[in-house]
């Protein structure tokens, strides 16, 4: 997104496009709250108050980050989430009345990046917001100034590229590969991988990957990682992160 313009051959700056949330929600309070809250944030609120009027507003709009109740008439915020993720990579964060276990875990199984109990501070929604969003828009450093590293056990290829068996990373350019072909990651799954291919064959513990992929400065759920790890196996394959029992995970170097 350019932050200036040009206007009579002057360069001004420009004021970036707000935020744009689509929010799914059944109660009509609930929803009116989040609305004014984010707006009070300086976000752009659009809302829906059941699923399939959710994924209506969802193909008719461009949105930054959706946030779904779970329990929704028409068509669930699980359901949803599965269609959503059929046609988009966008950041998801799902709301649950209960914090059940089976709505978390079916939420994350879904394609969700996140989740939030209600009812729920408006400080903690933005702080959740914000960290999907820098998730979702993350860039690396400029290769002339930061020089990608490239462990000494990883086939290259290109400049930033690591390669893992059939398994390509490119740190620059943020594209995955497979066998040649190309995997279509959400951005909560790219950065998992990252911080797997950043350190090829070391244990990475759940507590850690909270604090560096899901950016949680307090103590996290940690369901969300082993889902969201669950995720990328299905997608690079099961063989290439192992489960090491009692500590973590790690990405298999061959």
């Amino acid at each position: 997104m350019s932050v200036s313009e040009e206007v009579g051959g002057v360069s001004v700056p420009r004021v970036p496009d707000p935020v744009s949330v689509l929010v799914v929600e059944d109660d009509a309070t609930i929803r009116r709250a989040v609305q004014l809250s984010l707006e009070r944030y300086g976000y752009q609120v659009a809302v829906a108050a059941d699923g399939l009027d959710g994924l209506e507003a969802f193909r008719a709009g461009r949105y930054d980050l959706l946030i779904l109740d779970v329990m929704l008439p028409e068509l669930d915020g699980i359901g949803l989430c599965r269609r959503i993720r059929e046609e988009s990579l966008v950041p998801v964060l799902m709301m649950s009345a209960r914090g059940d276990a089976l709505d978390v875990v079916s939420g994350l199984e879904a394609g969700a990046d996140d989740y939030v109990v209600k009812p729920v501070d408006t400080p903690v929604l933005v702080a959740r917001i914000r960290t999907l969003l820098r998730r979702a828009t993350f860039r690396p450093a400029e290769p002339e100034t930061t020089p990608a590293v490239v462990p000494a056990d990883a086939g290259t290829t290109a400049p930033g590229e690591l390669v893992f068996g059939d398994l390509s990373v490119n740190t620059l350019g943020l594209e995955v590969r497979r066998g040649g072909r190309p995997v279509p990651l959400t951005p909560t799954e790219l950065r998992l991988l990252l911080e797997f291919a950043a350190a090829p064959g070391a244990v990475l513990d759940r507590r850690r990957l909270l604090r560096d992929v899901w950016d949680y400065g307090w103590e996290g759920d940690t369901r969300v990682v082993d889902l969201c790890v669950l995720r990328l196996r299905k997608k690079i394959g099961a063989e290439r992160i192992e489960t090491v029992r009692g500590f973590g995970y790690k990405l298999v170097r061959g």
